[in-house]
């Protein structure tokens, strides 16, 4: 959605098509944006993407699948494009074989024990027991990211691969770049919160006493910031720690 869905919806709902709003579409702007900037730290959509790996990855630069750039708030989860035995992201055949897939063929085969299958399962158990070895030593996939210089450190305890497929939180700087319909419904929410505290404002800044009629600044001031405070309680109450706000 564009600047023009949020502007439009906020315009609608508080002048009907009938009134005539005291804010310029500047000024509406200013307030989505503003809402924009607020919400991003509660923003938990991740998105994958695979890079060629190095311990120590510059994420400036980096791009979408559609080929745009893309600009990290924080990196959630790492993981292996292919398996330890394999150094090509784009081979799947050459990786070690389960022997408990391989128990399943011994069981159904005529002659009983496969040919040398016990040496291969001991040998399986043995490189097992190396890795977790290693990864005590070594946490393997062990990460850090950089968020100032935007760097990506990685460590690898042993086989280290090709590819890395990093998982991630983007920062927006537009509107137009959030897809996820409930964040483009908080952020429609909140900024129409913040304009209704806005207008509200304009209109209850000074008082008729002898009127016929008066403005609505008041209700208007109350119903805003009674919206705007549930929307920022149930943004702290659903917020996903695990995935860095700051």
């Amino acid at each position: 959605m564009d600047i023009t869905y949020y502007r439009d919806n906020i315009k609608l709902q508080l002048t009907g098509d009938l009134l005539d709003l005291e804010l310029e579409d500047s000024t509406i702007d200013k307030i989505i944006n503003m809402s924009l900037v607020e919400i991003q730290r509660y923003i938990c959509s991740t998105e994958l993407a695979t890079i060629p790996y190095t311990r120590c990855i510059d994420l400036n630069g980096m791009k979408d699948q559609f080929g745009n750039e893309v600009k990290i708030s924080s990196v959630s989860r790492i993981f292996r494009t292919a398996g330890y035995t394999s150094s090509d992201v784009q081979d799947s055949t050459s990786g070690m074989v389960d022997p408990m897939y391989a128990s399943q063929w011994q069981i159904l085969s005529a002659t009983g024990n496969l040919y040398n299958f016990q040496d291969y399962a001991l040998n399986f158990a043995s490189w097992n027991t190396l890795l977790q070895i290693r990864n005590t030593l070594s946490t393997d996939l062990a990460f850090r990211f950089d968020k100032a210089a935007n760097k990506l450190y990685i460590n690898t305890s042993s086989n280290p691969p090709s590819h890395i497929t990093v998982e991630y939180v983007r920062r927006y700087d537009s509107v137009e770049e959030i897809t996820s319909d409930y964040w483009i419904d908080i952020l429609l929410q909140l900024s129409l919160a913040i304009a209704k505290v806005t207008v509200g404002r304009i209109r209850s800044r000074y008082t008729q006493s002898s009127a016929l009629w008066t403005q609505d600044g008041e209700t208007l001031l109350n119903e805003g910031n009674a919206e705007l405070q549930a929307i920022r309680e149930h943004l702290k109450a659903n917020t996903q720690l695990v995935y860095g706000i700051d």
